[in-house]
């Protein structure tokens, strides 16, 4: 198994992965371009075929007088094809998003994780948080 940064040739595999629809590939290769310098994908392949990915978005805070430099991270839409589950690849992942995060310096890392993630996530060393909180909008 491999983990690496995904490039433009791996477009088509990340968009299958989202479960994009072939007609709307275009104006999602068009979306991986004019974001990524925030979006960073990183794939683990087997043999050459793409069986996971995971997004790490790299965002900005407002500078302090004490910290000009207030960058975080958050991983997202991780997936791992369901045949290829439970081998270690979606750890392999982490491992590389984390590792570039302490690369970039970043303050911290979040996800937003389904229930069924949640103990994935905290072996992977994210922890819970209980300062932070979510806003959502209601119907009117």
């Amino acid at each position: 198994m491999i983990v690496r940064m995904a490039d433009v040739a791996d477009v088509a595999a990340l968009a299958e992965l989202q479960d994009i629809e072939p007609d709307k590939l275009a104006a999602y290769a068009d979306w991986v371009a004019a974001h990524a310098r925030t979006h960073l994908p990183f794939v683990a392949e087997i043999d050459g075929y793409v069986v996971a990915a995971a997004w790490l978005l790299v965002a900005e805070r407002v500078p302090r007088n004490d910290s000009l430099d207030r960058r975080h991270g958050d991983v997202q839409s991780v997936m791992v094809r369901a045949e290829y589950r439970d081998q270690g690849i979606g750890a392999a992942l982490m491992a590389a998003i984390l590792a570039e995060a302490r690369i970039r310096n970043l303050s911290h890392v979040t996800v937003h994780s389904g229930r069924r993630a949640v103990e994935f996530y905290l072996r992977n060393g994210f922890s819970h948080h209980r300062q932070l909180l979510l806003w959502e909008p209601t119907a009117f």
